[in-house]
């Protein structure tokens, strides 16, 4: 496939992200940060968001895990998500976690459990997509393209 192709297949599939909710103006911003002397700063700072969402994704299941669940953890937990997920533009996993945090605060188990699925999941597809669109990215620099700014 050569650069033309591939560019525009990553200008479609960008695209497509966005009209899906998957991300917001927030993600553009980011990029827009990016420059030749930090080519990977995207890669890098959605790479952060990942290990990091990953970790809290665990501490909420142990949390919720427990006999008697300290909902202001959870809920400490769930709103740092929140954060890092809209700074990055993950627009539907902050979604999610506008609806486990009211979960949280009305001590809900069912209701955050169900949040937890969810978030996980919204995870799960977020970063299969962006793994999708960095690799085009890859492909581009690959086929002696220059990299999108």
């Amino acid at each position: 496939m050569d650069v033309a192709q591939l560019k525009r297949q990553l200008f479609e599939y960008t695209t497509l992200l966005f009209h899906e909710g998957f991300l917001d103006e927030q993600f553009t911003q980011l990029q827009q940060l990016q420059d030749e002397n930090n080519p990977d700063f995207v890669v890098e700072v959605v790479s952060l968001f990942f290990d990091d969402s990953q970790r809290l994704l665990n501490e909420l299941a142990k949390a919720l895990d427990q006999q008697n669940i300290d909902f202001k953890k959870v809920d400490a937990h769930v709103h740092q998500l929140k954060g890092s997920s809209s700074s990055i533009g993950a627009q539907r996993v902050q979604r999610v976690c506008i609806a486990f945090r009211n979960y949280c605060q009305d001590k809900n188990v069912e209701g955050c459990l169900k949040c937890l699925q969810q978030v996980k999941q919204e995870y799960s597809l977020l970063k299969n997509k962006l793994e999708t669109l960095f690799n085009l990215e890859k492909q581009i620099l690959a086929a002696g393209g220059s990299a999108p700014m």
